[in-house]
């Protein structure tokens, strides 16, 4: 059949995110969602909810979320721009702060959705090969680049980047934005949000998605200097000036004031990394340094490939990438004590 019009269409490899399997009574550690609930607040936010509210436009300002985060993070509510899930942020800054003729520099082995976000939006970048161990080396950052994006700690790896180190390819990088996306942050590390009086070239991205249990409100912000939230806002509301519902709002909200709750959750989850980390070596697992909510990790002896289909006929579901460099390895995310136990017990029983 003849298509005239096919040359015409952009044509995108797209992200390709975590299984979401359709069936019940499984252990699902492939997407780095929370164990745990969001917090009891929330609940009580959606079951007080005025429904009538819905037929009205949200706030485009979102204030009382603005003003609970400037808080927390002691930054100005101006250096705040919020949108859909961190995903959506991270687009914009793309859209908006990388406009040169010189490439992004981001690591080879990072989010994956940094290279697709590229090709989108015709920008040229320069996969960094992180060394032997995946570590980044911060020395290579220094040369001529039109921005440069770090995920910090990284994903799929869970390295984590010193602020000493991050603050020095900052300052090599005056001339361009820098962007730390620090989706796992809270379970380990120093976040780069004390640098941001220091640099004006630099942006913090956080999201609600992990350490507060909120992937399904698609909740994510930046903090920059204003002139850089400035510039996001004008772009964001070139296409949409409501990118937060008010439900999602609320509950971002009753989330960030219940910070018990958060340091509780969180505490487990960390506690419960090491534990998984102390037992997979017991089974000949060597497991990369991990400051988030999951772990990467190896056996030399057998392949990932073959442990992540053994585990999915369990239905135990953790993430493999059948890609250079990391294709014997398994991203992991941290569950409950209980279903970190079950997963040791399915492996070892694959194993031995």
């Amino acid at each position: 059949m003849n298509k005239p019009w096919i040359d015409k269409i952009r044509k995108i490899k797209p992200y390709v995110p975590g299984e979401q399997p359709d069936i019940g009574d499984i252990i699902k550690l492939n997407t780095n969602e929370s164990p745990y609930p969001p917090s009891p607040m929330v609940k009580n936010i959606i079951d007080e909810y005025d429904a009538d509210k819905l037929r009205l436009y949200p706030s485009f300002k979102c204030d009382e979320l603005k003003t609970v985060l400037s808080e927390i993070h002691n930054v100005n509510k101006n250096n705040i721009f919020l949108g859909n899930g961190s995903d959506e942020v991270i687009a914009l800054c793309f859209q908006t702060f990388f406009n040169s003729d010189k490439p992004l520099f981001f690591p080879d082995i990072t989010y994956s959705f940094y290279d697709v976000w590229c090709d989108l939006y015709n920008i040229q970048y320069k996969r960094i090969k992180v060394d032997d161990s995946f570590k980044i080396v911060k020395e290579d950052y220094f040369g001529e680049n039109g921005g440069i994006v770090i995920a910090n700690p990284n994903a799929p790896t869970g390295r984590y980047m010193s602020l000493e180190e991050i603050e020095e390819i900052i300052n090599r990088n005056l001339d361009v934005i820098v962007v730390i996306d620090e989706a796992y942050i809270d379970f380990g590390g120093e976040s780069a949000v004390s640098l941001l009086d220091k640099y004006d070239n630099l942006a913090v991205v956080r999201t609600f998605s992990k350490s507060r249990a909120l992937a399904g409100i698609r909740v994510g912000y930046v903090m920059c200097c204003e002139e850089l939230a400035g510039y996001l806002e004008a772009v964001k509301n070139s296409f949409n000036s409501y990118t937060l519902n008010s439900l999602s709002q609320a509950i971002a909200v009753a989330s960030v004031k219940d910070n018990c709750y958060f340091e509780n959750c969180r505490n487990k989850i960390i506690n419960t990394r090491e534990k998984t980390i102390l037992e997979l070596s017991k089974l000949g697992f060597q497991t990369i340094p991990s400051m988030a909510n999951f772990i990467f990790t190896t056996n030399p002896s057998i392949k990932a490939s073959f442990i992540f289909e053994e585990l999915k006929k369990v239905n135990i579901f953790v993430r493999y990438f059948d890609k250079p460099r990391i294709d014997e390895y398994l991203r992991i995310t941290i569950g409950t004590d209980d279903e970190m136990e079950k997963l040791v017990s399915a492996i070892k029983k694959i194993i031995l």
